[in-house]
């Protein structure tokens, strides 16, 4: 016997728990037929849609897990260096616990994945904020200022060391007017670097872009979460 899914309507063989297309939840149970007879009755979808999102208990669990996630990713934390595995296992987490309040208790991936993108905003945002106030902190409570200079006019020295060695090795076929105007404009990117203006901007930006990771590591780890819990529903069917 065949039957066909509410959502995709493709074919679906009557034993199959789950539709071979979508995913859909195949359920069967029986009712009281019109002779006395047992036949069968398919689940209906409309309970909840498992490629949909319930935003309330949603936000619930992604706040729970994004705070934590945030403040183990920022500066202030000895271990963010690997803030791309706590993202992950928060976004999977809030997946999780999402999943549990829910009836059918499994989602999709692509649901997955965005209840993992506003785990992630959530945390990456509270990272990004916390990083900038400890460097606020560090520069004008603290009265590191000194120390702070003296470590980026370091590394922007090296920076361009770096930069003119390539940049000698790339134009051995150009003319002498082109290298020296990459000479130049590399010489323009060191006094950028080495003003104040452009160690904020750099600093502003490191930070940004390490928000911007843990963003891509969270909608993924929201898709893991959802995979999982789908294949342990299917396991259990």
């Amino acid at each position: 016997m065949e039957i066909t899914c509410t959502r995709c309507h493709q074919t679906v063989q009557a034993e199959n728990c789950y539709c071979p297309v979508c995913g859909l939840p195949q359920l069967v149970y029986p009712v009281e037929g019109p002779a006395g007879q047992n036949s069968p009755e398919r689940w209906d979808e409309g309970a909840r849609d498992a490629s949909s999102v319930d935003w309330k208990p949603a936000l619930q669990a992604a706040l729970k897990l994004a705070i934590p996630a945030g403040l183990l990713c920022s500066l202030l934390s000895p271990v963010g260096a690997y803030g791309f595995v706590w993202m992950s296992a928060a976004a999977a987490w809030a997946v999780v616990l999402y999943v549990r309040s829910q009836r059918p208790a499994w989602i999709t991936i692509g649901a997955g994945a965005r209840i993992g993108l506003v785990t992630g905003l959530l945390a990456a945002w509270l990272a990004f904020g916390v990083g900038c106030g400890t460097l606020f902190v560090q520069r004008f409570v603290l009265h590191q200022s000194g120390q702070m200079d003296a470590e980026w006019n370091a590394y922007a020295d090296e920076y361009n060391k770096a930069s003119l060695k390539m940049t000698q090795q790339w134009s051995s076929g150009l003319e002498a007017a082109d290298v020296a105007k990459l000479q130049a404009n590399q010489a323009g990117i060191h006094a950028m670097m080495l003003s104040p203006e452009g160690h904020a901007g750099w600093e502003v930006l490191g930070l940004a872009s390490g928000a911007a990771v843990l963003l891509l590591f969270a909608v993924a780890g929201g898709a893991l979460g959802a995979r999982m819990q789908a294949r342990t529903s299917r396991t259990e069917a």
